[in-house]
């Protein structure tokens, strides 16, 4: 192998074998497992402090009920309102109770620049228990498809994971077609995307038809689970599915199976529980019925967000009632 003069080759193909020059085994030579994986709320309690008891009991809920992994710091743990011993705290917390139950952990990181996302994913180089990074394209910025491939060509040489690329252009302001997310999915140490465009359009349906190999779709808008997964998407990374959560492994399981009729019917319910579940900002909802459940201690969230109204609460509760 040559040294790494034409595009950082000895650096790809080790990202590729697992291997780094030294000859040390790396972390994140498998496919990025399917399945339906939970990104955790961060509980609080009255105090406003991080209920670590409440997560990590929830972690081995949505495990124990069929969740093929968790997320740590994700959108829905409320990630940006965590001082940093928090989000120490939080990813902690998720890495033990993944280590205890051999579960695969992925863990939000990233930044809108790519020197401060470098240093971002250099800090789960502590956690060994970490198999994946989420990290979403720069947001705001709107860099343009070649700075996108170019922020994240930079961030998998670097990355102690795999990389899973958290397309959600709603959120980010910058789209992606189906050529440029194939194009991201074909750099070495990138592993998937977690596709949240807001619909089923012809650029799902493009990916989808042509994905690089062992490149692996997530699902990420939550209401098109079903439809994705009847298209080739290999799961999920849902906040849905904190509730139901072996109704959400059901479905990836029928699918997967080819029980196209059992598929839909567990799809559609599913579909409207995520469309309560997502009447408000997100996790605020999902709060709202885990703290009904009794499963966290409040359903408080932090400003700007504001906890849910009674009547999306009640609403969400109905539609798990019909499941």
């Amino acid at each position: 192998m040559r040294q790494d003069t034409e595009g950082h080759t000895e650096r790809h193909t080790e990202r590729r074998t697992g291997r780094t020059a030294g000859g040390t085994a790396g972390r994140g030579t498998a496919p990025f497992p399917g399945g339906i994986h939970v990104p955790l709320v961060t509980p609080f309690t009255r105090g406003g402090e991080v209920a670590a008891g409440a997560l990590e009991a929830l972690a081995h809920e949505v495990l124990d009920a069929g969740a093929a992994g968790i997320v740590a710091l994700g959108t829905t743990a409320e990630a940006a309102a965590l001082e940093e011993a928090e989000r120490e705290l939080v990813t902690g917390v998720c890495a033990r109770v993944c280590r205890e139950r051999g579960a695969p952990l992925t863990v939000g990181a990233g930044a809108g620049g790519t020197r401060a996302a470098e240093a971002s994913l250099a800090g789960l180089a502590r956690w060994p228990e970490a198999g994946a990074a989420l990290v979403a394209v720069p947001p705001f910025v709107r860099p343009g498809a070649a700075g996108v491939l170019a922020h994240f060509a930079r961030l998998a040489e670097v990355s102690p994971v795999p990389l899973i690329v958290y397309h959600i252009p709603y959120r980010t302001g910058q789209a992606l077609d189906a050529a440029a997310l194939r194009a991201l999915g074909s750099l070495p140490g990138v592993a998937g995307v977690k596709y949240a465009g807001g619909g089923i359009d012809q650029e799902a349906v493009a990916l989808l038809g042509d994905l690089p190999e062992g490149f692996a779709v997530l699902a990420g808008d939550d209401v098109y689970l079903s439809p994705l997964l009847a298209l080739g998407a290999s799961g999920g990374i849902l906040a849905s599915a904190h509730l139901a959560t072996e109704r959400f492994a059901e479905l990836a399981g029928a699918w997967r199976d080819g029980d196209a009729a059992r598929a839909r019917e567990l799809g559609h319910g599913l579909a409207r529980l995520s469309a309560a579940l997502f009447t408000e900002p997100n996790p605020a909802v999902v709060k709202g019925v885990l703290h009904a459940q009794g499963r966290i201690p409040t359903p408080d969230v932090r400003l700007p967000l504001l906890p849910a109204s009674d009547a999306a609460v009640a609403g969400a509760l109905k539609e798990l009632a019909a499941l």
